[in-house]
């Protein structure tokens, strides 16, 4: 049986977004996955417990490279949990949902992501799946204005007067 890991991030930056799984270049149709910039040290740690942590190449001469792991976002056995929270609202986004964070501006993200040893043909590794993930977006003046209101689902001719 593989063994199960967990890191949490605090504040996370996310970079390459598909929760959406997205065809690409690089991406399969239907593999839901973002990266998540990693803390210097917890990158060392995760390299050193196998996970497949990657380097973004430094922008400007001198800097150093920025560690990054990319996760996976599976529904199925054990779906994530993801919350996306406003000043009024907390909602649970399912299968059906996640891809609006492919568009949203975040303010913050904390998650969870559990990594699953594998093996296969003499080649072994941790992959990255999110666990829990709560996400703060970023509200504009209309967003705080209309905050309380209600919300209706359905079209507008469909509502009783």
């Amino acid at each position: 049986m593989a063994d199960k890991k967990t890191v949490t991030i605090e504040d996370a930056q996310i970079i390459f977004r598909n929760f959406k799984g997205a065809e690409d270049k690089f991406n399969a149709a239907g593999a839901r996955n973002f990266a998540v910039i990693l803390p210097e040290d917890v990158a060392e740690q995760m390299l050193a417990d196998g996970w497949n942590v990657k380097e973004l190449k430094a922008r400007d001469e001198g800097d150093t490279p920025t560690p990054y792991v990319q996760v996976a976002v599976k529904y199925g056995v054990r779906p994530p949990r993801i919350t996306l929270l406003t000043s009024a609202t907390r909602t649970g986004l399912g299968e059906d949902t996640v891809e609006m964070l492919d568009y949203a501006e975040f303010d913050t993200v904390d998650l969870i992501i559990t990594g699953y040893d594998w093996e296969v043909n003499g080649k072994s590794g941790t992959k990255a799946y999110l666990q829990t993930m709560f996400v703060t977006i970023v509200e504009d003046e209309l967003d705080a204005k209309y905050a309380t209101a209600e919300e209706v689902h359905g079209n507008i001719g469909d509502i009783d007067e």
